[in-house]
């Protein structure tokens, strides 16, 4: 994807698309990356509409990870929220 940290380079194929909930405290429309410690993932795109259903600092997506970024933090992309 254009603008994306691209995976280990081991070429393990680690970095993947997975459902999960997105810790955001405070929400940003334009904010499409996000450190490893805001995810939590779910094997299914209904477990984390559940897990995000009651709480209104977590978001169901489906998210592009982990990268490491040029900091060197584990980073998620957002593809979709959910």
């Amino acid at each position: 994807m254009h603008g994306m940290v691209p995976p280990d380079p081991s070429g393990e194929g680690v970095s993947q698309a997975a459902y999960a909930t997105v810790y955001m405290p405070k929400r940003k429309a334009n904010r499409n990356r996000f450190p490893a410690s805001c995810i939590t993932a779910y094997p299914t795109a209904q477990e984390a509409l559940d897990a995000a259903r009651d709480d209104d600092k977590r978001v169901a997506a489906i998210v592009q990870g982990p990268s490491k970024s040029s900091e060197g933090q584990y980073i998620f992309y957002l593809r979709q929220w959910l």
